[in-house]
């Protein structure tokens, strides 16, 4: 028996040493951790459980029976994080540069079976060249094993891609499909095609961070929903987003107490908003005034700026926080922060997340580009999103609430559950100015005074408008608060609707305007 337990031990070293010493020591010099390495940091210490330590492929060809590792590029298994249980696959890039065959698949798809039975997220630490070539078309049939298993637990557990290495190709695709992705500033890459070949097909030279960097899919293209200035911070950024959400979609999310009081008053908020209606002002001051300490998890913080979306705790309770930035674009809606909006929105939905939206909207961006790129349907999707969404919903009017966007951004017709003003609020079909030039066009024509005729005009409809108390009347909002109390307010209906039930028609699943 002790011979049997020796050669166990050291298959055992044989695995853990991955591709070996020497191209350990080459991911170290471009400034990676190992796969292993990088568990150990994510996971609670001790906590982790290793499975398929043994796993090989079972390819001959090209010489590859010559070439077998231990695990197969690709550490999998399950431990703790903040106690609370996570499946974790880390890629490894000393083993055939992290290349995914049909082994390696096996085990990705082995853990996330589990998970999805259990009820625990999926950590996907990825760092790979791509599909194995010398596998062929079973390596293409592997990656969309996964892709199969992302889709049917999407909603049922989270499920996060950190991206620490190469990311090309058909591996793009398993991270799109999952709920956040967090990139490496300098060391992570995702791109379909690599720059060698949109030099091929387009003659365009681009470097791959220029293509496919962290912060190229944090700002430009919405891939990334984070860009951690290194491996460290990567693996904290997801540690810290587990913390808002429950373990799978049949739980509500853990609840902190927060030594923060519930009742506490914000008197810089009853001066935030500036008199002059067309000056801007931080909307992420009117967030970090409200949530507990002042922490607030910002997705998507480079991205569409003119919404806000991100979690947070107040009164203890995980939120999701959407709100329109009228510091960038005047917080009007376009196309891509009605995308982002959306896609958080339904995030928080699956995950029984309250939604709390913060709104300031003029209205849609108007233009050409905008029209001619949808922004019609891409609108819609946030509509839709917000309506599909049972969850409780508190909304708060700082100030415009303008068109079809006061609709949009969780109204009351759409089933939001607490509706609240300031006293700066404005809700109208638009801008007093714009609708009087509309409704009183022949009167002011006529006018001897036009300008003076003008401004009467627009003064009477700003009276009568661009205040919250005809919403209040039809009960379209549910109370007007003193900014200060704001806080106060989403405690006390986060507690209300604690227990909130909701549900939308039976049916497989609806149509959103994609």
């Amino acid at each position: 028996m002790t011979d049997l337990i020796k050669k166990l031990e050291k298959y055992r070293s044989a695995a853990r040493l991955g591709g070996g010493q020497e191209r350990i020591d080459r991911q170290h010099q471009k400034g990676k951790l190992t796969a292993r390495e990088r568990i150990d940091l994510f996971i609670d210490k001790g906590s982790f459980v290793e499975t398929d330590m043994f796993v090989k492929h079972h390819t001959t060809d090209f010489g590859l029976d010559q070439k077998q590792y231990l695990g197969d590029g690709v550490v999998t298994g399950y431990g703790m994080v903040d106690g609370r249980r996570v499946f974790i696959f880390s890629q490894d890039f000393t083993v055939f540069g992290g290349a995914l065959s049909q082994a390696h698949a096996e085990k990705i798809c082995k853990i996330m079976d589990h998970a999805g039975k259990v009820g625990a997220p999926v950590i996907g630490l990825n760092d790979s060249g791509g599909a194995r070539i010398q596998e062929g078309v079973v390596s293409l049939g592997a990656y969309a094993d996964i892709f199969l298993r992302n889709t049917l637990y999407s909603g049922v557990v989270p499920q996060l891609s950190v991206i620490l290495g190469p990311c090309a190709g058909g591996a793009v695709y398993s991270p799109a499909i999952t709920d956040f992705t967090i990139m490496t500033q300098g060391t992570s890459h995702m791109f379909v095609t690599g720059p060698s070949v949109v030099k091929t097909v387009t003659h365009e030279n681009v470097t791959f961070e220029e293509l496919g960097g962290a912060m190229t899919h944090a700002t430009k293209s919405g891939v990334a929903h984070f860009a951690g200035e290194n491996e460290i911070d990567s693996l904290e950024i997801t540690r810290k987003l587990l913390s808002y959400f429950p373990s799978n979609n049949r739980e509500d999310p853990p609840f902190v107490e927060s030594s923060d009081p519930s009742d506490r008053e914000a008197v810089e908020l009853d001066s935030i908003v500036p008199d002059n209606t067309n000056k801007a002002y931080d909307m992420q001051v009117v967030i970090k005034a409200v949530v507990d300490q002042g922490e607030f998890l910002e997705v998507h913080e480079n991205y569409a700026r003119n919404i806000v979306v991100g979690f947070a705790r107040i009164g203890g309770y995980s939120v999701g926080i959407v709100a329109n930035q009228p510091a960038h674009l005047a917080g009007a809606l376009d196309i891509d922060s009605s995308i982002k909006g959306a896609r958080f929105v339904r995030f928080c939905d699956a995950f029984n997340i309250p939604i709390i939206t913060f709104e300031d909207v003029p209205g849609f961006l108007p233009g050409t580009d905008q029209e001619w790129g949808g922004i019609i349907k891409n609108g819609a999707k946030l509509l839709y999103a917000y309506c599909e969404a049972t969850v409780p919903k508190i909304t708060i009017i700082t100030r415009k609430a303008y068109g079809g966007a006061y609709d949009v951004m969780s109204s009351k017709h759409i089933r939001g559950d607490v509706n609240l003003a300031w006293p700066s609020a404005e809700i109208a079909v638009m801008g007093s100015r714009g609708a009087v030039e509309i409704i009183f066009r022949k009167e002011i024509n006529e006018a001897e005074d036009q300008v003076a005729e003008e401004q009467r005009l627009v003064d009477e409809y700003r009276t009568k408008f661009a205040n919250p108390y005809v919403a209040a009347e039809w009960g379209y909002i549910d109370d007007v608060i003193e900014p200060r109390f704001t806080r106060q307010k989403i405690v006390q209906s986060l507690q209300m609707l604690e227990n909130k039930v909701d549900s939308n028609p039976r049916k497989k699943h609806g149509n959103i305007p994609l």
